[in-house]
């Protein structure tokens, strides 16, 4: 797996929409149409399901909580703390909370650190003065919803590369399939979307 890879390989996707393995007439074509669909899913989402190559180290900003009193990084995703080094303009840090805290037990990454505003080393807000080192960055494997809002986004994409104008359907029964993300795929991925994206 690597970082922002594609969610269905090229065989899954001509089964889906019911081509030949065997069929390579449009193989190019759908391969686009894979990493079109892949990538609309990470923009949806705020994020993306694949995973660095090893340790990475990464740097942001952290603001403020008045209400919760925390300083809060909201980093990429992560699910190992094996090797998870934090620090702030240079100085180790050692205090602080990976966020959220049940990610684990529901199968999902840690999105953020939080620091007590009594640590001993917390942030002050300046630009990327939060160095984050996981490893990896990224999901150990992709959530079931994933695969399958791609495959259904490719099957929008293709029924789109036929239909006249953007219109699929009878005439009285007409579909508008608009350069968007299906409005299935979204709402199968409403669990997985994170507020704003990283960076």
């Amino acid at each position: 797996m690597a970082w922002a890879p594609d969610y269905v390989v090229l065989e899954d996707a001509k089964r889906w929409v019911r081509l030949a393995v065997t069929d390579e007439l449009d193989d190019a074509e759908i391969a686009l149409i894979i990493s079109a669909a892949s990538r609309g899913i990470d923009d949806h989402c705020n994020r993306q399901f694949g995973k660095t190559a090893g340790a990475e180290e990464r740097l942001y900003t952290a603001w403020y909580d008045d209400e919760r009193e925390r300083w809060i990084v909201d980093t990429d995703d992560f699910q190992s703390a094996s090797g998870l080094t934090i620090s702030v303009d240079g100085v180790a840090a050692t205090e602080y909370t990976k966020e959220p805290v049940n990610a684990p037990q529901e199968g999902k990454p840690w999105e953020a650190i939080t620091f007590k505003r009594t640590a001993p080393v917390v942030p002050t807000g300046l630009e990327f003065e939060v160095s984050v080192t996981a490893n990896p960055f990224g999901w150990t494997a992709f959530p079931a919803q994933v695969p399958l809002g791609t495959r259904l986004q490719i099957n929008r994409f293709l029924a789109r590369r036929d239909a006249a104008f953007g219109i699929a359907g009878s005439p009285e029964s007409q579909l508008r399939l608009l350069s968007q993300l299906d409005p299935d795929v979204a709402v199968s991925l409403r669990g997985l979307r994170r507020p704003r994206k990283v960076g």
